[in-house]
């Protein structure tokens, strides 16, 4: 009798502790007066035992905390960068790896400058992941409120200017001017650009009367380019302004601009035909040089603009829409970097002509630069189409269609580098030069690293390019069979199956996949999962790949894969409030219409979760998850009593 109470004591807990709704982490919003035109928001976690909260950089793997603000209308401006406590840099079981978190609370502070004489509301979320040793839950987003006062001291129409603080320069910024420098020297090594050099240098030596003055000159000429160049990304961040050059990167017409743009400006660097400005603009500009001087010396700085734009014009496009990441400050930047190895090697040979002595004749080898940036620029062009269709889901670009590009992309390139292929621009190449080769190298290297690629190999060189892993035509790659036959497609749905992991044909919305089950009389399983859970990626590459495991799953259940995290905003007729663990919950996304479905209908909100249901949408067994079913046995067993139960309750 003992062993019997034990045993329903242990059945009873077992059962709620596995059906429950985690809830770990409560925040509390605030703000403080530091003077009457500065507060400081205030937002603070409290986090239970045992469970702790991402940085805002926590390392590649988790979800880090992110803020919105979505009423910035000029009443109120961002200073700085929003600001956290010290964080635990500690090894996360779940990820596998050291990652940056914060456990009992974290506070994270912004302050804003008071643009309004008026009180205004600033409003917006902060989306979150929170795990603890053996579990993540799905990612979420808090709306939060702050009524802020009005800055009394503002006249009616006065403004704050936003403070230029330059020395909180972030690490992006100076990523930003170290690859617009090396740019600018790739831009020097054109055909357009390197023939100026000594005919620079002469014009110098010739005008300068003292070696003094040809060294002042050659400063002031190398300040005129930096000068013209910095104005061009001032002129941009003034045009567009911060807001809208950080909407660039997540805008889907932006994106596909930005593809056609570089396809145009590879096109010219291939030759196809050169981008060149009007003709007067640079007769003005040398007609201005003879007025000597300080403005002659800047006008012929703006002449090797002018003159050089048909090679610097696709670099300097392409980084200016690089540069838009980076807010504001990122195209002035950009500028820098690049005017500044520019005008370095003008104004050092201009001021010390000797050295040209050192400089490599103009040749063909100056297009072949050309060339290959041209190739370069094309097969960045697809990374911004690869943007706009994540964005949009359409899945024309998916990884192996990405990589098979490249992988033609630069296959070309190595054979244009070992003269197989030729240019209406090139010379004849009489040998292969080591610099070439060892370019051809790399190249080629490369190509045959992307191959894999096709198989489902990570690509950890490249993977900031392609698309995720999981938004790929198969996870098994192309030309690998299934061992499992497909199941028919002609059904009566709005939407058709979906390849999911291992090959698995799925559906990503619940009631389609309920309408399908009856149709073909199959059990459905629910598999509530999340593109950044971990457990579940291992559940579908060390279970879901068993031969047995992946027949049962093709062919006699309807697989319906919800994931929770999924940030696509519903329609607005279909966005909702609800309770989810006696809290208010807004239901914007589609990742939150399936979480709310979970905690609500099974009463837990961890992944991976897994529900077999009959054509009644009635559960049929226990569901599964990792932690207890995260063996092929296991798993196995699991799926076939679900199915004869299943199949019992339909022949009675």
């Amino acid at each position: 009798m003992k062993k019997i109470i034990l045993f329903l004591f242990v059945a009873f807990v077992a059962s709620k502790s596995f059906a429950q709704i985690f809830n770990p982490v409560s925040w509390d919003f605030s703000h403080e007066r530091v003077s009457e035109s500065e507060v400081d928001l205030i937002f603070t976690a409290t986090i239970d035992e045992g469970w702790y909260v991402y940085s805002q950089s926590c390392g590649e793997g988790p979800v880090a905390t992110e803020f919105t603000f979505k009423n910035n209308d000029s009443t109120f401006i961002l200073v700085g960068a929003l600001e956290e406590g010290t964080p635990l840099n500690e090894f996360d079981p779940n990820f596998e790896t050291i990652l940056k978190y914060f456990k009992n609370k974290a506070v994270f502070t912004q302050r804003i400058l008071v643009n309004s004489k008026d009180s205004f509301v600033i409003s917006g979320d902060v989306y979150f992941m929170t795990c603890d040793k053996s579990q993540c839950l799905p990612p979420e987003a808090v709306d939060f409120s702050f009524k802020i006062s009005g800055n009394k001291k503002l006249a009616n129409t006065a403004r704050i200017i936003e403070k230029n603080n330059s020395a909180d320069v972030s690490d992006s910024l100076w990523m930003l001017f170290f690859i617009a420098f090396l740019s600018g020297f790739a831009a020097l090594l054109t055909p357009c650009v390197f023939p100026m050099i000594p005919m620079t240098v002469s014009f110098f030596t010739k005008q300068s009367k003292t070696k003094a003055n040809g060294i002042m000159n050659a400063i002031i000429y190398g300040f005129s380019i930096i000068i013209i160049y910095v104005g061009l990304g001032v002129g941009v961040s003034s045009i567009f302004g911060a807001d809208a050059l950080n909407n660039m990167a997540t805008n889907i017409y932006f994106n596909i601009g930005f593809f056609m743009l570089l396809i145009i400006f590879g096109a010219s660097f291939l030759g196809a035909f050169d981008i060149q400005l009007p003709a007067s603009w640079t007769n003005k500009s040398v007609e201005a040089e003879g007025k000597g001087g300080l403005i002659g010396i800047f006008f012929m700085a703006f002449t090797l603009a002018l003159v050089s734009f048909s090679c610097t014009g696709p670099i300097v496009g392409t980084l200016l829409v690089e540069a838009a990441t980076g807010g504001y400050l990122g195209p002035i930047i950009g500028m820098l970097g690049f005017s500044l190895a520019i005008a370095l090697p003008f104004a050092l040979f201009a001021a010390f002509p000797g050295w040209l002595n050192s400089l490599p004749q103009s040749g063909g080898w100056l297009n072949s630069v050309k060339v290959t940036l041209g190739f370069l620029e094309i097969a960045l062009a697809f990374k911004f189409l690869s943007n706009a269709d994540l964005v949009l889901q359409a899945h024309f670009l998916e990884r192996e269609l990405f990589i098979a590009i490249w992988i033609v992309i630069f296959g070309l390139l190595t054979m244009y580098l070992l003269g197989f292929l030729k240019f209406a621009h090139d010379s004849d190449l009489k040998y292969i030069s080591v610099s070439r080769l060892s370019v051809a190298v790399l190249t080629g290297t490369l190509t045959i690293y992307m191959i894999p690629g096709l198989w489902g190999a990570p690509l950890k060189i490249i993977n900031a390019f392609p698309p995720p892993m999981h938004y790929s035509e198969s996870p098994q790659g192309i030309g690998m069979s299934s061992i499992t036959k497909i199941p028919d497609l002609k059904i009566s749905t709005d939407k058709k199956l979906h390849l999911g992991p291992q090959g698995i044909m799925v559906f990503h919305d619940y009631d389609q996949g309920i309408k399908y089950a009856k149709e073909v009389g199959k059990p459905v399983m629910l598999d509530f999962t999340g593109w950044a859970c971990v457990n579940c990626r291992k559940m579908e590459e060390q279970v879901w790949s068993n031969s047995k495991v992946k027949q049962i799953l093709t062919n006699d259940v309807v697989l319906v894969s919800l994931y929770v995290d999924e940030r696509i905003d519903l329609p607005v007729d279909q966005q909702f409030q609800t309770k989810l663990a006696g809290k208010a919950k807004k239901v914007k996304t589609t990742g939150d219409k399936w979480m709310v479905l979970q905690a609500n209908t099974f009463g837990t909100n961890s992944q991976p979760y897994y529900v077999i249901l009959d054509n009644n949408e009635n559960q049929i067994n226990e569901a599964a998850n990792y932690q207890d079913y995260g063996t092929v046995a296991k798993f196995e067993d699991w799926l076939i009593r679900g199915i004869a139960e299943y199949e019992k309750l339909n022949t009675k």
